[in-house]
């Protein structure tokens, strides 16, 4: 009968279970740990750089908001439906845009939020040069 197992060529393929070369095999493990070690290091590190980015990012956010509807009530004004999260004592100011069918913008108004209230729900009117088919929040920043 025919023997299916075939030893590879020594050295060819990288190390072998069989290899019995006196020192070579706990070479191997000691590579095998530093690069498992150092695996384990590099992983650990970049959690840690991504949790610090996100914290940073989130905790330097003093005011956010969010565009809850908009509506068009005329070939000259739009509604736009704002809700904003700050801190109490912090003012801040709101850009909105509207834009027209084919892309351009057609209106842009800053809304200001003065200081006192952490949660404002606004609806406010901003004046288009054209028909606005979409209104979006560019941003918001403290003031």
């Amino acid at each position: 009968m025919v023997d299916l197992r075939q030893q590879v060529p020594e050295g060819r393929y990288g190390r072998t279970a069989g290899r019995s070369a006196g020192g070579s095999a706990d070479a191997e493990a000691r590579t095998d740990r530093r690069l498992k070690i150092t695996g384990g290091v590099l992983g650990v590190l970049m959690l840690a750089l991504i949790g610090w980015i996100g914290i940073s990012y989130i905790s330097g956010q003093d005011v956010s908001g969010e565009l809850i509807k908009w509506k068009a009530v005329s070939d000259r004004a739009v509604e736009v439906h704002l809700e904003v999260r700050k801190d109490a004592g912090a003012e801040g100011v709101c850009t909105l845009r509207a834009r027209a069918e084919d892309g351009s913008e057609v209106g842009r108004k800053q809304v200001e939020f003065p200081s006192g209230s952490s949660r404002i729900d606004r609806v406010s009117t901003m004046r288009v040069t054209d028909r606005a088919t979409t209104a979006e929040l560019v941003g918001c920043e403290k003031r």
